[in-house]
């Protein structure tokens, strides 16, 4: 915990190059996943990229309190618990089952899937904050921002060994699951009265969406 501790102090010292690396390390994963003899290094270093952007979001998170901690500490086991269901019964968003490209795994799922929920909730939320609309139009705007960022990451997610479905077309359960779990989680966040303030969570969103969407056309191009 204080290694945590002193890497997400140093972090926050070092906000007006922050920008400029969240940048470039995206744009390095583009490059280093599109070529098929760097590939296997960069799944590898998937999980420690997730991490690296949680501890930024940490770093420069305004307005710290024990509910902020504990709702998001709800999202992370309902959601892993969910993706626990999906992948062992099948049931919850289709035939899918999990590679490497995420880390360790328990029940046949990996710990850093939870962490991936939380970090798009909190991005999306962080996102829809500045724009001004009314509460359910934020709730539903920040949701559907998941949904279109689901559809880049599942035509990649494969190809990075992270997950993938059955034969034949992902099925529409899958974005509808997708959908109803965001809503929720975003609703609980208004109830609760969480406002997300942070200056680079918009920008990590961005990054990790054009990621996505770029190798998607990319492998697609590539068939």
């Amino acid at each position: 915990m204080r290694l945590v501790n002193s890497i997400v102090n140093y972090i926050s010292t070092r906000e007006p190059g922050i920008r400029g690396f969240i940048i470039t390390l995206y744009i390095v994963g583009i490059i280093g996943t599109a070529i098929p003899f760097t590939r296997e290094l960069f799944v590898f270093l998937t999980p420690f990229i997730l991490l690296i952007s949680l501890l930024i979001l940490i770093a420069f998170h305004t307005g710290y309190d024990t509910k902020t901690l504990l709702v998001f500490l709800i999202i992370f086991l309902i959601s892993f618990f969910i993706e626990v269901a999906g992948v062992n019964t099948s049931i919850v968003f289709g035939n899918y089952s999990y590679g490497k490209g995420l880390g360790i795994k328990i029940f046949k799922t990996p710990l850093m899937i939870g962490l991936n929920w939380v970090l798009l909730v909190y991005c999306t939320s962080a996102v829809f904050e500045k724009i001004r609309l009314a509460v359910p139009f934020k709730i539903a705007g920040a949701s559907l921002l998941m949904v279109v960022y689901d559809i880049a990451m599942e035509q990649v997610a494969p190809f990075m060994d992270m997950w993938s479905f059955g034969p034949g077309r992902i099925p529409l359960q899958n974005y509808l699951v997708w959908l109803i779990l965001a809503l929720i989680f975003h609703t609980a966040l208004k109830i609760a009265g969480i406002r997300i303030s942070n200056k680079f969570a918009p920008l990590l969103f961005y990054c990790q969406f054009i990621f996505f969407l770029i190798l998607a056309l990319y492998f697609k191009l590539s068939e």
